[in-house]
């Protein structure tokens, strides 16, 4: 059985060119916005956000393909949101496997149920498998089809830059020759070795975990229902753990934690992995041949740099955090990154807002890096216990499980969620108190309702800008007239058909879920937070509540 990589059964690569320039004495002759260094997804994502808002990037990348390899597994519901207002969420769906559930073992005894919220309100699962080299290659192709705002320099390396005032200049290397290029602004995706987080000599912050997991995808034809499965103490790896993953295109990942006395070195050769795999996929019953497609090591890290701006430099995704697989908070908090950076880092470029808002981001996201490092660490301490007495704790926390469902709790993988940002500064001063709804700071939840043009989502609603949701009987757009100057919708979202409303509560659950009793306004910010809530729609309210950004 082979085991040399078999990318090809991810999906066929596709090859980019390198494009050097017009050079003007070894300088790109255009001083661009935005530079982005690193064409993964974090800085895909974040290019196809600021194209939303109008600002063009040019983005650096130093590899002529998306990755190899499967890397990140699973996108978050809160991601498809974000893929949705990039108009890649449906190319995604039509590729990832859906889930909502999964089963953890102690031995061969199941002892915990996940399950993850999904109801009828719901627009997107919570949960989707889908390898991150396919993911990438859909946002690169949404990116192709935007080429007057996404500029990808493929086989293009970081080689230095030049941090000033007024902005940055890099230097660049590729096979034609090296060139230097000047940007106003540039945000570094260039993931956990970043070269820029190097070059200014920044450092994380936090703590790394000495467990070492094999991950290895193979390519398996099962019938087996999509959901995680996670072994505690399995006969094939005894005292460690395994978790298994479907994912597309009959590929399924299996993750396994070495024991203390193994050589990770040693333990993540072929012939040392393949035995193991082959030994768990027929423990479970899966006995149909099988092919090896990509093994790597993984470390857990709990790491943080303490500030994602640095003057005229951003952090976004790995270069600026790091946290452990487990809850699958890697890839789906990088791609929060950068919904929260792109609206305000295209105001800023645009001259709408001061560069004192980009403050707010890295207030905002270091806070959610920690939040999710708090929640990872727990997760990470219980599937990789870092000392004898974790290791003693969880043996008797299992070994109860099997008898009190008590204590089954304890082995949550507490999976990735929407962080709310109680304390933004966006938050608005003088919002009111409802009976149930969202609270600033917190992710807009989603509800049906219906249009003139059909059934919709909330969440669908929702402008480039400032959006105030006008939940009342009559319609606010003439009281709030004077608030054209503002980049704000007016959403008039009535509790049944009226006419001129832009949307009704057909199905009667979106009133009462946002405390609309009778009325209510939430004003929710481009990247669908909100930044306050009132009672009914006020004008002298929304309009400080958006200038908390323009100033």
């Amino acid at each position: 059985m082979s085991a040399a990589p078999r990318y090809h059964e991810y999906f066929e690569y596709r090859r980019y060119p390198l494009v050097v320039p017009p050079l003007d004495t070894g300088v790109d002759p255009v001083r661009h916005r935005v530079a982005i260094v690193g064409g993964g997804p974090i800085g895909l994502t974040l290019a196809l956000g600021l194209a939303r808002h109008g600002v063009r990037s040019v983005v650096i990348e130093a590899d002529d393909a998306v990755s190899y390899g499967s890397r990140a597994a699973c996108i978050s519901r809160r991601s498809l949101e974000i893929f949705d207002r990039l108009g890649v969420a449906q190319d995604v769906l039509g590729e990832a496997l859906p889930w909502t559930a999964g089963t953890s073992y102690y031995r061969d005894v199941p002892v915990y149920r996940l399950q993850m919220p999904m109801d009828e309100d719901q627009r997107f699962a919570p949960m989707v498998n889908l390898e991150q080299c396919i993911c990438e290659q859909l946002l690169a192709d949404r990116a192709a089809a935007l080429p007057g705002l996404v500029d990808i320099r493929w086989q293009t390396k970081l080689a230095g830059m030049k941090h000033r005032d007024d902005g940055v200049e890099l230097e660049l290397e590729t096979a034609r020759g090296a060139y230097r290029l000047r940007a106003d602004w540039l945000v570094a995706c260039d993931g956990a070795r970043s070269a820029v987080r190097q070059a200014l000599g920044l450092r994380f912050s936090g703590s790394t975990y000495d467990g070492t997991y094999i991950i290895v995808d193979v390519h398996l034809k099962s019938d087996y229902p999509t959901e995680r499965r996670a072994w505690f103490d399995p006969p094939t790896n005894p005292g460690s753990t395994i978790l298994v993953h479907k994912q597309p295109r009959d590929i399924w990942r299996v993750d396994y934690q070495l024991r203390d006395d193994e050589d990770p070195e040693e333990a993540v050769k072929p012939e040392n992995v393949l035995p193991r795999v082959r030994s768990h996929l027929e423990w479970i019953g899966e006995r149909d041949d099988w092919t090896p497609v990509w093994i790597s090591a993984y470390r857990a890290n709990c790491l943080t740099l303490d500030s994602y701006r640095h003057g005229r430099v951003l952090f976004a995704g790995d270069a600026a955090h790091l946290v452990p697989i487990f809850g699958v908070r890697g890839m789906n908090s990088g791609i929060d990154d950068t919904h929260n950076l792109a609206w305000k880092l295209a105001w800023v470029v645009q001259g709408r807002s001061p560069v004192g808002l980009l403050d707010s981001y890295s207030t905002e996201r270091v806070f959610a890096a920690c939040e999710n490092i708090r929640h990872a660490s727990k997760s990470t301490e219980f599937m990789a216990p870092p000392s004898s007495a974790f290791k003693l704790m969880r043996e008797a926390a299992l070994g109860l499980a099997t008898r009190d469902p008590f204590f089954a709790t304890l082995i949550n993988p507490r999976q990735s969620s929407a962080i709310t940002f109680a304390d933004s500064p966006l938050n608005a001063a003088d919002s009111d108190a409802l009976p149930s709804g969202p609270v600033p700071g917190a992710v807009l939840p989603e509800c049906p309702v219906e249009t003139a043009a059909g059934a919709r989502h909330l969440t669908e609603l929702l402008g480039a800008g400032y959006t105030a949701l006008c939940l009342t009987g009559n319609d606010p757009r003439a009281a709030l007239s004077g608030l054209r100057d503002l980049p704000l919708t007016i959403v008039w979202i009535a509790p049944r058909k009226a006419s001129g409303a832009d949307a009704w509560d057909a199905t009667g659950r979106l009133f009462p879920l946002y405390g609309a009793a009778p009325a209510a306004c939430y004003l929710v910010r481009p990247d669908g937070h909100v930044a306050g809530c009132w009672r009914e729609p006020q004008a002298d309210s929304l309009r400080g509540a958006v200038r908390r950004a323009l100033q």
